[in-house]
């Protein structure tokens, strides 16, 4: 589901940049406070798919995109985790909505390359502190909604975050069969 990430046609992996700021839990649910760096990211939105159908249509351009299909041919390597934001309706259900979030690589931040596919943008986003919850096997978005509401539950009275969107992540290519790692991360508020 989440592309080849490891395949070795896209050569090195990186992993996207954070500090971790502090750790906690209550119950089975632990969690992870951490501030992501900002930067560059590709971008790919669909809308009016279900966020499994969705994510299959996105994904597969922007591996395509960091594999060489872009104006200057070259493949960038890949950034873990690919993260996609999910908007949630009130009842904790998502909206037929998702944006993936590929962060470009360090070596081509400051001048990445420009997508062949039009769909794909090119975006700069500030630093985000999160609050990370990492779960295995191979996430659906029931998957993500489930450890969504159950890590909102544990920060309840302790934390603030966003209720308009929140992002999936994983880190693993389809072929790999055990030890996977997915993660939700809610998105700290600043209110």
């Amino acid at each position: 589901m989440l592309g080849m990430i490891k395949n070795s046609l896209f050569g090195s992996v990186e992993t996207w940049p954070w500090q971790i700021l502090s750790k906690g839990g209550k119950g089975e649910v632990s969690y992870e406070e951490r501030a992501c760096e900002g930067g560059k990211f590709a971008t790919v939105e669909v809308t009016d798919k279900p966020v499994d159908e969705a994510l299959r249509e996105a994904m597969p351009k922007v591996v395509k995109y960091v594999g060489g299909s872009n104006d200057k041919g070259i493949g960038m390597g890949m950034t873990v985790p690919i993260s996609f934001a999910v908007f949630p309706s009130a009842d904790g259900s998502l909206q037929k909505k998702l944006k993936v979030w590929f962060r470009i690589p360090n070596e081509f931040q400051s001048d990445p390359p420009a997508p062949s596919d039009d769909s794909i943008k090119i975006e700069d986003r500030e630093g985000i502190t999160v609050y990370s919850t990492q779960f295995g096997g191979y996430a659906k978005a029931t998957d993500y909604v489930a450890h969504a509401a159950e890590l909102r539950t544990t920060l309840e009275g302790t934390a603030t975050c966003r209720s308009d969107f929140y992002f999936c992540t994983g880190y693993d290519p389809p072929m790999k069969p055990y030890g996977r790692r997915n993660e939700v991360w809610l998105v700290k508020s600043n209110e």
